[in-house]
């Protein structure tokens, strides 16, 4: 038989290294579904119970194995499912190839079944590059300069295929006008660094500074050791933005943790008494968090131009890859022997471990969740994996997960799009099949599409080496963040028709589905259950039954946000008083001496 053009599709992908094609079929695609069971599934097609999932694992696939992750979906409705997953890439900066079908071209423009205009939909979220393929020949160029791009701009893009295309005989392109060729895959890469007179002013800048403050993104991954020292030379406190929290582990004592709304008290101290910021790799939204202008000269690297220089005023901007940049800056830079600054970063980290464990321990009803983080945090192996949701609980992730040793985490962290952290998870298992994953999820982003890809956590598992893909759930049937949110900014009680959620056992789920689990109602219990799910070797579920009105919140919360949540609460919120007493001795922790 000939080759079509889905059989090269197939072959093109595994030229690119691609092992694993999270999707869902449907008539769209049924040309290149026919085509994996000619090519006895290799690359492997790994179904999803919906096409966002395919697109969030092609995400956290991406985010765990530095390659580009590519998913896979049917024309209409599978392709506008894959939208929100693609989005949350583009926001996050990751590189994933869609792949979608189309209805066939001889029925395009006549309102045909499943027919919608692919183009427009995706020429946002795919801005970087979307190509429809009319003819065979096309194809090679289409598909290559679709990674080229992904891997360059970390970004979505989209190749579509008409369900006539994928079908036809497929011919290469020739030497002649209008064909366009194609070279082979390749992964070679070329590292930018900025001129050596701008790298020079940049330590200028950074020898002025008599207290330096890091804040390290997800862009100054590959340059961790770099990093730690300039921290050295320039005796700088290290804070990270919450996709960077796994550039540098949290036992190194002059790392002071997330930033932002989901921050710590001594990267808020950090950032409030610098006079000298160098920002790597980061391009977090939050300027509020940032020193007051006029506070701190400022030095930001980044490998994007055009992400340079639009959250704080930057004095010097350096336009280059971390790595290499910091290297050829750390020869101009000056030991600075007063190490006054540090002590005191060292200190307020310190202090704060251990405020963070006293909170921890306060009793509720009927389980803290920060307990949660904190009883596996002292347990989570050093090479684990750990994928958070966006809700209440991605505070506790935040500010209680300890990183260290080889430890990554991540989450759907600009969009902040519920129900990511379980099909993160399933991707992080095929990047990584070796490695523990643990998701850290939200009953209502549980409910809203986790339940379901358990089934595909199930049908995979015995894929992987290390069968531990353990699944935490928050469970306390209540839409926790928002809940705060319209407490502490809106001044408005909790609206029960909106917020409450219909109780489920988690557990009895999970063990339908051959999946080790574990309840667990009173805090005591906690650690033996993390010790137990660990110890199954297999995937598990720990449905943990939380306090609801543990409060998030901030470590420098403001006066106003304050005056909200207790103007909410007089207005009749269904559970004030719990909620005062709750917020009063959490804070009251920050206050108590130190051991």
């Amino acid at each position: 038989m000939a080759q079509t053009v889905a059989d090269y599709l197939l072959q093109r992908l595994r030229e690119w290294g691609v092992t694993e094609v999270f999707g869902y079929p449907g008539d769209g695609i049924n040309g290149i579904v026919a085509a994996f069971g000619e090519a006895d599934n290799e690359p492997r097609f790994v179904q999803s119970r919906h096409e966002e999932m395919s697109a969030f694992q092609a995400v956290g696939y991406a985010k765990f194995s530095g390659r580009a992750g590519v998913c896979l979906a049917t024309s209409g409705p599978g392709a506008i499912h894959l939208l929100n997953g693609l989005y949350d890439a583009k926001l996050d900066h990751v590189p994933v190839v869609a792949i979608v079908g189309q209805t066939a071209r001889s029925a395009i423009g006549g309102n045909y079944m499943q027919e919608v205009d692919l183009r427009s939909l995706f020429k946002d979220v795919a801005s970087d590059y979307v190509v429809e393929v009319t003819v065979p020949e096309q194809l090679p160029n289409a598909l290559d300069r679709a990674f080229r791009t992904a891997e360059a701009r970390r970004a979505p893009t989209a190749v579509i295929i008409p369900s006539d295309v994928q079908e036809e005989p497929y011919s290469a392109p020739e030497h002649e006008f209008q064909h366009v060729p194609s070279s082979p895959p390749s992964t070679s890469r070329s590292v930018m660094v900025p001129p050596e007179d701008e790298i020079a002013q940049a330590a200028e800048v950074l020898n002025s500074g008599e207290r330096v403050a890091i804040l390290a993104g997800q862009g100054a991954r590959n340059a961790a050791e770099e990093v730690k020292l300039v921290a050295d030379v320039t005796g700088a406190g290290v804070a990270k933005a919450l996709l960077g929290k796994d550039v540098l582990p949290d036992d190194l004592p002059y790392v002071t943790g997330a930033i932002g709304l989901l921050g710590t008290r001594p990267s808020y101290e950090l950032m409030r008494d610098c006079d000298v910021l160098l920002i790597v790799g980061s391009n977090l939204p939050y300027t509020q968090f940032m020193p007051e202008l006029g506070q701190a000269r400022a030095v930001q690297i980044d490998i994007d131009g055009t992400m340079i220089g639009i959250r704080y005023p930057i004095e010097v901007n350096l336009v280059g890859e971390a790595k290499a940049t910091l290297r050829r800056m750390l020869p101009m830079l000056e030991r600075k022997e007063d190490r006054a600054w540090r002590e005191t970063v060292e200190s307020n980290v310190a202090s704060w471990w251990s405020t963070m464990e006293q909170q921890a321990m306060l009793e509720a009803k009927p389980v803290n969740p920060m307990r949660v983080v904190h009883e596996l945090s002292s347990r989570i192996p050093d090479d684990a994996i750990v994928t958070a949701d966006s809700g209440s609980s991605t505070n506790w992730y935040a500010r209680h997960l300890r990183m260290r040793g080889r430890m990554r985490g991540s989450l759907s962290g600009t969009l902040a799009s519920m129900g990511s952290a379980v099909p993160y998870a399933i991707g992080a298992k095929f990047a990584h099949p070796d490695r523990p994953v643990v998701a850290l999820v939200g009953d209502g982003a549980m409910q809203m599409n986790g339940m379901a890809e358990l089934l595909t956590i199930s049908r995979y598992k015995d894929l992987w080496s290390d069968g531990r893909l353990i699944v935490c759930v928050f469970h306390n049937n209540d839409l926790n963040q928002v809940t705060w949110e319209l407490r502490a900014m809106g001044g408005a009680p909790k609206f029960e028709e909106s917020q409450n959620l219909p109780d489920v056992s988690y557990a009895d789920i999970a063990r339908s589905m051959g999946m080790e689990a574990v309840s667990v109602d009173t805090p005591d219990d906690l650690g033996n259950a993390w010790d137990q799910v660990f110890a199954a070797g297999r995937p598990a579920l720990l449905d943990v039954r939380c306090d609801p009105e543990m409060p998030p919140i901030p470590p420098q919360a403001t006066f106003e946000q304050m005056k909200d949540t207790t103007q909410a609460l007089l207005k009749g919120d269904p559970n004030a008083w719990h909620v005062l007493v709750q917020g009063v001795k959490t804070k009251l922790q920050e206050a108590r001496p130190r051991r």
